[in-house]
C-alpha cells in the first residue's frame, strides 16, 4: 500500500513539474510591444509606473483599468490609453503575471483602493484581457460603472447598456458566434491585433485600415460610450 501510495505521489508531482515547465516556455513566447510605443513615454505627460500598473492620469472624475490580452506585453497598449488620456481618462494599465489575465482577475482590487479619488470606474480589455475585465464588472457593478471589450466578448452577467463590445471587421481570431449580448460595434478594415501595437498576431486577418486609425477610432468610442453613460 505504501508502495503504490509512494507510486501515486511520484506521478503527481511529475505531471505537476512537466505542467509547469510547459506553462514556463508557453508563456516565454509572447507578443512584444513595438518600438513606437517608447514615444508614450516621452511625449505624454502625467504617467507614472508602478510594480504591478502604469496610470496615465488625467484631471477627470473617470478612470478606466485595461487588462491586457493573452501573451501580450502590456505596453503595446499605451498608444490607445495615451489618445483615452488626451480626452480626459484616466487609465490604468495593468501588468499580469506571465502576460496571462487569468492569473490575476481581481488586478483592479489594488487600483480601486488606491486611486480612490476616480469616481466613476470603467473596466476594459483585449481578447483575453477583457473576458476577464468583463467578469471583473459583472461581480463589481457596484464599483463599476461599464466595461469595455476589445476583440472580446461578454463574460458574466452584465446588461447591455453596460457593456459595450468593439471588434475589427476584420478580426480572424475573435469567436463572432460568441457575441450575443453588449452594445456592438465593428471598425470597418480594424481586426484583431491593431488595438495594440505588437505586430501581427497568429490567426488574424489582414486589416484595411492602420493601427493608428484603429486605436483612433476605438479612443473616440469608448471617449463617448463612457461621457454617455458616467452618472
Amino acid at each position: 500500500m505504501k508502495r503504490w501510495v509512494k507510486r501515486a505521489v511520484g506521478s503527481a508531482l511529475a505531471l505537476l513539474v512537466l505542467l509547469s515547465s510547459a506553462l514556463y516556455f508557453y508563456t516565454k513566447d509572447y507578443y512584444h510591444a513595438q518600438e513606437q510605443v517608447v514615444s508614450v513615454f516621452s511625449m505624454a505627460d502625467h504617467i507614472e509606473v508602478y510594480d504591478d500598473y502604469t496610470v496615465l492620469a488625467a484631471d477627470s472624475a473617470a478612470g478606466l483599468i485595461f487588462y491586457p490580452g493573452a501573451k501580450v506585453e502590456e505596453t503595446a497598449y499605451l498608444p490607445l490609453l495615451s489618445k483615452l488620456q488626451q480626452a480626459g481618462i484616466t487609465c490604468v494599465l495593468i501588468k499580469m503575471p506571465l502576460h496571462l489575465a487569468f492569473l490575476n482577475p481581481n488586478a483592479a482590487d489594488d487600483v480601486l483602493a488606491e486611486l480612490s479619488q476616480i469616481k466613476h470606474w470603467y473596466m476594459a480589455g483585449h481578447s483575453l484581457g477583457g473576458a476577464m475585465a468583463s467578469a471583473y464588472a459583472a461581480e463589481h457593478m457596484d464599483k463599476i460603472e461599464g466595461v469595455i471589450l476589445l476583440g472580446a466578448y461578454v463574460y458574466g452577467d452584465l446588461p447591455d447598456a453596460r457593456a459595450l463590445v468593439i471588434y475589427g471587421s476584420e478580426d480572424g481570431v475573435l469567436n463572432r458566434n460568441q457575441l450575443t449580448s453588449g452594445t456592438i460595434t465593428v471598425i470597418k478594415g480594424g481586426n484583431h491585433a491593431q488595438f495594440g501595437c505588437y505586430g501581427i498576431q497568429a490567426g488574424d486577418g489582414e486589416a484595411s485600415i492602420s493601427a493608428e486609425e484603429q486605436q483612433a477610432q476605438s479612443a473616440a468610442i469608448i471617449t463617448e460610450f463612457i461621457q454617455s453613460s458616467a452618472k
